[in-house]
């Protein structure tokens, strides 16, 4: 394992850790968006911790090629490279080098808003254990994708929930209810059921979190995150009690399907393509 590290004197009130496999042409993008977040001037500086997994691409250098503007801010940003892929093992590595005991992990293709870093900061600081996430921006592109974010991002979950897809945090109370991330599909989910509904915190700033395009792709996530969910179930059936996922009524698919025919069959189509077609072996992968 290699690492670049580049620390400052104290703490930092906030630990970023950013998993990234291959992601050469969106990590960039991803540090760029964070070196622009607002930050409270009382707080200590956050550190950001690339952990580049399984990479054949440059991500570690063009990680490391900002690394004199996080300093310039007086941001820790420090690289590691893992031969190894798979993204737990990732998260393991990120967490083993963070110094702040509230951590924010972070998808290497996500974009946040300025406001999202100090609001979820502050989320943190609540006391009990806690676990926030931002206000979820679905970004699509082709016609496909396009009209299953369309139908999605009505589903109660991801309207009025907490979903935490591409980004969410804990604070050092609530990191403590695990040790290491279990070998799963599904971090996210396993993350957000070791916290009861009245722990999640959803703060008003936004990030853009892309999904996949063509018909194709999405059978292939979709089908992964439904695996995900029935392992965290199989695996850890105590934490289904902490679910707050809301049925769609007969009448809500009514009103989806009538507001946007295409949106919704684009959308019931996946899903029953899912439950028609064999499971693939599950591995971590975009799949965009």
């Amino acid at each position: 394992m290699a690492s670049d590290e580049f620390r400052f004197s104290g703490d930092p009130a906030v630990s970023v850790i950013l998993p990234a496999s291959n992601e050469s042409a969106l990590i960039g993008a991803c540090l760029k968006a964070l070196l622009a977040s607002d930050w409270p001037g009382e707080a200590p500086p956050p550190e950001v911790i690339v952990v580049a997994n399984g990479c054949r691409d440059d991500t570690a250098d063009r990680a490391r090629a900002v690394a004199d503007d996080f300093a310039s801010r007086g941001w820790g940003l420090r690289v590691i490279e893992r031969a190894e892929g798979g993204k737990l093992a990732a998260l393991n590595a990120g967490d083993a080098a963070a110094r702040s005991g509230n951590r924010i992990y972070l998808d290497a293709d996500v974009t946040v808003s300025r406001g999202l870093l100090a609001q979820l900061h502050a989320a943190l600081s609540r006391p009990g254990a806690r676990y926030a996430s931002g206000r979820l921006r679905i970004t699509a592109h082709g016609w496909a994708a396009r009209a299953y974010a369309r139908t999605w991002r009505q589903v109660p979950f991801m309207a009025r929930g907490v979903p935490g897809c591409g980004v969410f945090a804990v604070n050092a109370e609530g990191r403590a209810r695990w040790q290491d991330f279990p070998d799963i599909i599904s971090d996210d989910t396993f993350v957000r059921l070791s916290f009861t509904p009245e722990e999640r915190v959803a703060v008003t700033a936004h990030y853009e979190w892309p999904i996949a395009e063509g018909l194709r792709a999405l059978v292939r996530v979709r089908r992964r995150q439904d695996a995900g969910v029935a392992q965290v179930g199989a695996l850890y059936p105590r934490l289904l009690g902490n679910d707050d996922k809301l049925p769609l009524s007969a009448h809500g698919k009514l009103r989806m399907a009538l507001r946007d025919p295409l949106g919704f069959a684009v959308y019931t189509g996946v899903a029953l393509l899912v439950r028609l077609t064999p499971q693939a072996r599950p591995d971590w992968s975009r799949s965009r």
